[in-house]
């Protein structure tokens, strides 16, 4: 449950306008993780083309992924609202740095043979330790794990961190369940299926913690994802589609984009409410803000006209914020 937002305090706090701060996150829906699925299995296929199709090398490769990686987050950090495009559009780096990073831990930079690397036993051990490390530190920072409210600027930074040490993970943990243990990737694929519909039953029908589930669900769908890639790349010889990876990718780009799309429309015809200005869950002090802060007033247009549809007598915007803790 996440915890309640502590009032502004001080004399004259109950005259001034509640404020808010405009979403920069998505809502966690069906939609969200079939726009993840298909991200992460496009940085798949996007690693594997440009590496081994175009012969540019993996760390070339993974050179140009970290640059597009990090314009695209300095974007998002710097966005006032969400942006599905731009959203969407880091999650994607975050699974193409995460695949090259988990390749060099575990195969090496020669990506040749294993004793290059850690293995993808100890690579996948390395990276859990480093994402509960990452939650940890979230936790310390007084950051809510809410990952649908998150409005403060180092949540959202810590929310990035996580996502990419989780792709990370994914790829690793995929990686060792499809080559260690000898399943291959048609049976990889289906026991992550399985428990991906565990996750999806306990979601339902247990009481565990909903945040825990998710990130396990977030990291089981870079590995589904993988695979999903490799059905559509793989020659039909050997259990693919044999569309190859540049036709693959393209295919998936196309599919990506049109979600996105599909998602943007919805966004604009139903804008999604501004989120209660950010406080530190164990201080309770005021943080910054990482979107547009908004105040609630009885006759404002401001949001509606920048959203492109909603209610137009809810809430305006305010000048950029000071920064806070």
């Amino acid at each position: 449950m996440t915890p309640s937002v502590p009032e502004a305090a001080g004399p004259e706090a109950p005259h001034q306008p509640a404020r808010y701060v405009m979403r920069k996150l998505p809502h966690v829906t069906l939609l969200f993780w079939i726009l993840k699925i298909v991200a992460v299995t496009l940085g798949e296929t996007a690693g594997d083309l440009l590496g081994i199709t175009f012969k540019i090398g993996y760390v070339t490769t993974a050179l140009i992924f970290l640059l597009f990686f990090l314009a695209v987050l300095v974007a998002q950090v710097k966005a006032r609202r969400f942006h599905p495009a731009l959203f969407w559009t880091v999650v994607l780096g975050t699974s193409m740095v995460g695949t090259e990073i988990s390749d060099f831990l575990n195969r090496g930079f020669g990506h040749g043979s294993e004793p290059d690397g850690v293995g993808y036993a100890t690579g996948a051990a390395i990276l859990t330790t480093v994402l509960g490390v990452v939650f940890l530190v979230w936790w310390r920072t007084g950051q809510t794990y809410d990952v649908e409210n998150i409005t403060s600027r180092r949540g959202e930074i810590l929310y990035w961190i996580a996502i990419l040490a989780s792709n990370t993970l994914g790829t690793s943990s995929g990686d060792w369940l499809s080559d260690d243990t000898g399943l291959g990737f048609r049976n990889a694929f289906l026991v992550i299926a399985v428990i991906m519909v565990m996750i999806v039953a306990a979601h339902y029908l247990t009481t565990i913690n909903g945040m825990v589930l998710f990130w396990l669900a977030f990291i089981l769908t870079r590995p589904l994802g993988a695979a999903g890639g490799d059905a559509l790349t793989k020659p039909v010889d050997e259990g693919g589609l044999g569309w190859g990876t540049l036709w693959g990718s393209v295919a998936l780009a196309a599919l990506l984009v049109a979600l996105i799309v599909y998602q943007a429309v919805r966004i604009r015809r139903r804008p999604l409410e501004p989120l209660p200005y950010p406080h530190n869950r164990r201080t309770g002090e005021p943080q910054q803000p990482n979107g547009a802060v908004v105040t609630h007033t009885a006759r404002a247009t401001e949001f509606a006209n920048n959203a492109g549809a909603g209610d137009p007598t809810r809430f305006r915007f305010n000048e950029p914020a000071e920064q806070e803790g």
